[in-house]
């Protein structure tokens, strides 16, 4: 059943990838993008050249003006959320911004969606960062890693919330609002909180994107600073399994409606940032790599592991794409893309 679908954000690395998905399954597709964000516009013209310029229409428009948003909602039957600022220290610096960007921005989705009166199924990507810092939850430092002590699959939705840093007070806002408009106004929210996501399209940079940016560092000869010890874990979920997920939570709304699902690759696909990873690069890159060690951030998690069992036991889905084959797809796109990253 063909559906229309508004994609804020769209031409950004998970946008873009999602409507490209969308395309293959000949929906009708809108992008809603200011192209502010770094690959945005590349992005963009990959669609179109991919797909057709007329096979999608492209709205240049920031979440922050409702109007605009009002127009773009019409007709809708589906609103993915994706747009917003993405890095914790982008937020530390200019917390204003960030703030009208991830919790305005995302208001205003919600109001437009309400005044449309259509009830569109709206997804949104929030983010582990509405956890905080989790001091609660024991955690063993291990020779190459960290490990949660009494959370062997992972953290679930029951985990105290904990806005850490401007950025997860900005997300965390937003992740709330959208779960209440489910329970005040009855609109079909879906919240994603998402662990590590990667894959092809993604233009990571050093404060966002860690596993791409340490790629596209290795390929065009930039340094590589560790901030922290390296032993940070995280679960690493592939670009094409996410998608999976949204369209499983978009099929089946009587189960996926108003729910929340932590994400990402789960137990089995962990990795520590740099003393799994970078073992890991040098082998795809065929040489030894240096890199310096920095201070520790505000709000990064020593770990952090999503325990995806409930989205697994109400959608039927679970990762398919290993974390090592995962990084050696990115790694391969990256590199028959090196023209890209300049």
């Amino acid at each position: 059943m063909t559906k229309n679908y508004l994609v804020t954000g769209g031409a950004g690395f998970i946008g873009s990838n999602f409507a490209a998905h969308l395309l293959d399954k000949n929906q009708n597709v809108v992008i809603f993008d200011n192209l502010s964000r770094n690959g945005s516009k590349l992005n963009l013209s990959w669609l179109r050249e991919k797909y057709g310029q007329d096979a999608f229409h492209f709205i240049e428009g920031d979440i922050r003006n409702s109007d605009a948003l009002e127009k773009a909602v019409e007709k809708m039957d589906v609103v993915a959320h994706f747009a917003g600022q993405v890095a914790v220290t982008t937020s530390v610096l200019n917390p204003k911004e960030d703030f009208e960007v991830n919790a305005s921005g995302t208001l205003n989705v919600l109001e437009a969606v309400r005044k449309s009166n259509r009830q569109p199924i709206v997804l949104y990507t929030s983010t582990n960062k509405v956890y905080g810092g989790m001091e609660n939850v024991r955690v063993i430092e291990r020779e190459n890693d960290y490990a949660y002590a009494d959370y062997p699959q992972g953290i679930n939705e029951n985990q105290l919330l904990d806005f850490h840093s401007p950025y997860g007070c900005s997300k965390g806002t937003g992740d709330q609002y959208v779960r209440d408009y489910y329970r005040i106004y009855g609109i079909p929210t879906i919240v994603f909180r998402q662990s590590a996501i990667y894959g092809p399209r993604q233009f990571g940079v050093e404060d966002q994107g860690w596993v791409s940016w340490f790629i596209i560092a290795v390929l065009t000869g930039k340094p590589i600073t560790i901030y922290g010890n390296g032993k940070q874990v995280r679960d690493l979920l592939y670009i094409e399994d996410l998608v999976r997920a949204y369209s499983e939570a978009i099929h089946h709304p009587e189960i996926a409606a108003g729910k929340i699902y932590n994400i990402g690759g789960g137990a089995e696909n962990c990795i520590s940032i740099w003393k799994d990873f970078g073992p890991i690069l040098e082998s795809l890159c065929g040489h030894p790599i240096e890199v310096a060690f920095g201070d520790w951030r505000p709000g990064d998690q020593v770990i952090y592991v999503s325990d995806i069992r409930k989205i697994k036991q109400e959608l039927g889905w679970t990762p398919v794409i290993s974390a090592k084959e995962g990084i050696a797809r990115l790694y391969s796109w990256a590199s028959a893309n090196r023209n890209l990253f300049g």
